[in-house]
């Protein structure tokens, strides 16, 4: 089995500044090791970071073509919090923010509210509530 100690998502993002900006309103920080005109490193967690980069700066690691987070989905970065209530809280900061929340999401087992940041990439916030699933299994 392939397991890894950190997970790095790579993120393209118009301004630094107004990311940093924005994310810090949610209630992340940054890595001022990792951090100058072109990059810089979000907590997420223990061993989970976001690197925002800007978009000429993240153009040089890759030769594919980037697309517009606006218009286009690439990816969706999910991320679990304790709680119901956690979710709701963390995209109240969101839209106070700025960003766009979408319609929440009950799955019985999960629940799950996903947003769109300034730069238009979608992230999603979401509770599993293990008792919830373990009922659904036996059914």
């Amino acid at each position: 089995m392939t397991t890894h100690a950190q997970l790095f998502v790579n993120l393209p993002v118009q301004n630094l500044d107004r990311a940093v900006a924005f994310y810090t309103q949610l209630g992340y920080s940054f890595n001022p090791q990792f951090t100058d005109e072109n990059a810089t490193c979000m907590i997420l967690g223990e061993n989970l970071f976001a690197m925002l980069l800007v978009r000429p700066f993240f153009q040089t690691f890759t030769q594919k073509e980037l697309i517009d987070p606006q218009r286009q989905v690439q990816t969706l970065v999910a991320l679990p919090v304790d709680g119901r209530a956690a979710v709701d809280a963390l995209l109240e900061k969101v839209i106070a923010a700025g960003g766009k929340a979408h319609e929440p999401k009950d799955y019985g087992f999960m629940y799950q509210r996903a947003y769109d940041d300034l730069d238009g990439n979608t992230w999603e916030i979401f509770h599993m509530d293990p008792n919830a699933m373990q009922g659904e299994a036996q059914a």
